[in-house]
């Protein structure tokens, strides 16, 4: 009777390899976002949620484009350095899962942010964002309707200023006339 083998030591180390090799090549670098578009108002803060799996420690790197502008935010590896340029230094937050905060919108913030995540091998995957800014214009109407009222209670004032002063001015009309006026209401009447 003979013996049929299937599959040889040498086959088996071969295909391990091989398996092993494609399982890191898929695996390699993932960037799992549950918004990739935004829509924010002026001087809000937003929150750019990444979760980034990769083998070693990243290299996490977030540029902003719009139209013919392309600027480098920041650079970071999580627990070893930060980066962040001066233009954003004050206004972004790096997190270690490779997220990035930005407060204080403003309206030339609108556009993409492309997040570049690099492994220490040197293999790299992007991830991109819009952001749309809105401008708030309820505040305008909030300004214009303060200024109103504070105008109102200004001219409420000026009417009650003016009815006091008049109320004023009567009664020292009145007291001048009963001073100038005799006591005395018997009058003297002269013979013909």
């Amino acid at each position: 009777m003979r013996h049929f083998r299937l599959w040889d030591v040498q086959d088996v180390a071969v295909f391990l390899s091989i398996t092993l090799y494609i399982c890191d090549l898929v695996g390699a670098i993932s960037i799992h976002s549950p918004r990739r578009s935004l829509t924010m108002s002026v001087q809000e803060d937003v929150f750019f949620s990444v979760d980034v799996t990769c083998n070693g420690i990243p290299t996490i790197q977030w540029t902003f484009m719009s139209g013919a502008v392309s600027r480098t935010i920041g650079t970071w590896e999580p627990g070893v350095y930060t980066d962040i340029t001066v233009d954003y230094s004050s206004r972004v937050k790096p997190y270690n899962n490779g997220s990035m905060g930005l407060s204080d919108l403003r309206l030339q913030d609108a556009g993409y942010y492309v997040v570049t995540v690099t492994e220490t091998g040197g293999s790299s995957k992007d991830a991109g964002f819009v952001l749309k800014v809105n401008e708030v214009l309820y505040e305008d109407l909030q300004y214009l309707s303060v200024s109103a009222l504070a105008l109102a209670c200004l001219a409420a004032l000026l009417m009650l200023a003016v009815w006091l002063l008049d109320k004023a001015y009567r009664r020292i009309v009145a007291w001048r006339c009963r001073t100038q006026m005799p006591e005395n209401d018997a009058t003297e009447l002269q013979p013909l």
